[in-house]
């Protein structure tokens, strides 16, 4: 049986799934947003194990143990920077999906959050962001029959909403 995708609103940070994933930047070394939520609630040893990682390039992704978190890992990805959609930013927030995916089927893992990735200081329209994640995430609990759990985590009922409509309309 294919897994399952639930949207939920909260703090990415106090789940106990095998995985959440963090929407970082290409250093990998903390930010605002998610990313700094994420590396506060993880402790210094997430920072000083992501100074070994040599940074992420946009689209890609890299796991890490969760240290402190409830989740046993991280997986940081790079979303695009919305520069109005002719610059491949679709393509490329997918890719982030895809690869996000890809770690967790090469790692075992069966649960998996997502925050909405390039959603804050990035500028993602929300709408168009929440219809590729769905799709992306729909495509991997169709391919990966062991994963079991995926949830999209926005922080605000406006997000929430958003993905429960992508949901929805899929």
């Amino acid at each position: 049986m294919p897994g399952r995708l639930e949207v939920a609103t909260g703090d990415i940070t106090r789940l106990a799934v095998d995985a959440i994933v963090n929407a970082a930047n290409e250093s990998l070394l903390g930010g605002g947003g998610v990313d700094g939520a994420i590396h506060r609630a993880a402790g210094p040893e997430l920072l000083a194990h992501c100074r070994t990682l040599g940074g992420c390039p946009t689209g890609e992704a890299k796991i890490t143990p969760g240290f402190r978190l409830p989740a046993k890992h991280v997986i940081h990805t790079v979303g695009p920077v919305w520069h109005g959609g002719g610059r491949g930013e679709p393509e490329r927030l997918a890719s982030c999906y895809r690869n996000c995916f890809r770690l967790a089927q090469a790692h075992g893992l069966r649960s998996l959050a997502f925050p909405a990735i390039s959603c804050g200081v990035y500028g993602y329209p929300p709408a168009a962001a929440a219809r590729i994640a769905v799709a992306e995430c729909r495509q991997a609990l169709a391919d990966n029959p062991g994963l079991e759990q995926v949830l999209l985590v926005a922080f605000d009922e406006t997000m929430a909403s958003l993905l429960r409509q992508a949901t929805a309309a899929s």
